[in-house]
């Protein structure tokens, strides 16, 4: 597994990372536990030296296991998320000074450690991130060893800016080879600023994969099922067309050109992947891995032309 400074943090992390929003069972549907550990042991066993995780996810469920399965491998860098309050019905978004302080000690006491690695706010909003307490409270925790690197996870890239603007060191947002126009926007700041980016939503919640039919139907407690209207489920698998000429050589897979895309900007520090089984894990591995990992230049060349065919501007 190969490696790559996580910004100026100091901290060297493989250029795979694991996330878990999918192994809690809020997103695609329900993982038992023991599945969901024994995916990332699986990952850990293969290289995998980063997971990222939240205090959302499972209600703090993934936290946990995540601590459990950290006191084998101490070496972990473990990336946790704080700002959402799910004690409330529904759950709100929250960054005031008391909530996330209270938020971080909470994660470290599932996470089993003394200081966060990292700590990303979690998708707040340009004006969070401005005016209110939310840098002030990470600068602080940080001053009393709570913290030692703090982030935000960016819906897009007004947050990611505004996030680097306010000293974050980390930004972790959505990079793909059909949205790649919010990293691709603020490439001057994160080069500046030297921060580390974390790639999420790599094969796009599984779009990527090309393998959907147009009528794609999700089971009750998918997001999926509420992220596209039918119309819009169709143009998306209709604009995979235009991508499907990176597959050749030894790039199997268009789930593997997507993966090797998120690789291939410099920039990106890890890509952030989300399988749910041991089994989809190790595919993505090995369609990623083994003699050249990333795209050819050619073809990145042409990429945003046969995206821009289609509608999709990058």
């Amino acid at each position: 597994m190969r490696k790559r400074p996580l910004g100026k943090t100091g901290l060297v992390v493989s250029e795979l990372a694991i996330g878990t929003w999918g192994l809690s069972g809020d997103a695609y549907g329900k993982v038992e536990e023991a599945d969901a550990e024994a995916v990332l042991r699986r990952a850990i066993d293969m290289g995998f030296s980063l997971i990222d995780t939240a205090d959302a996810y499972g209600a703090g469920r993934m936290e946990r296991l995540c601590g459990t399965i950290a006191k084998d491998h101490p070496e972990l860098v473990l990336v946790t998320k704080g700002g959402i309050d799910r004690m409330t019905d529904p759950p709100r978004k929250c960054f005031a000074a008391d909530y996330l302080r209270s938020a971080v000690e909470r994660s470290l006491k599932r996470l089993g450690r003394e200081a966060h690695q990292v700590y990303l706010l979690h998708s707040p909003t340009p004006e969070t991130l401005h005016t209110g307490e939310a840098v002030d409270a990470m600068e602080a925790l940080k001053k009393e060893g709570k913290i030692q690197h703090w982030g935000v996870a960016a819906g897009d890239e007004d947050v990611a800016r505004a996030a680097i603007d306010k000293g974050a060191e980390v930004i972790e947002l959505a990079y793909n080879l059909t949205h790649a126009i919010d990293l691709h926007r603020i490439s001057g700041d994160v080069m500046v600023a030297g921060a580390g980016v974390l790639a999420r939503s790599v094969l796009g919640h599984g779009l990527l994969a090309g393998m959907w039919p147009k009528d794609r139907s999700f089971d009750e407690g998918d997001h999926r099922a509420e992220r596209w209207t039918r119309m819009e489920l169709e143009l998306r698998v209709d604009q995979l067309d235009a991508v499907r000429f990176l597959v050749k050589g030894d790039v199997h897979t268009l789930r593997g050109a997507a993966v090797r895309f998120a690789l291939s900007n410099h920039l990106v520090s890890a890509a952030v992947l989300g399988p749910r089984t041991k089994e989809q894990l190790e595919q993505l591995v090995r369609e990623t891995g083994g003699g050249p990992r990333y795209l050819a230049d050619d073809d990145l060349r042409q990429l945003p032309r046969a995206l821009d065919k289609v509608g999709i501007h990058s």
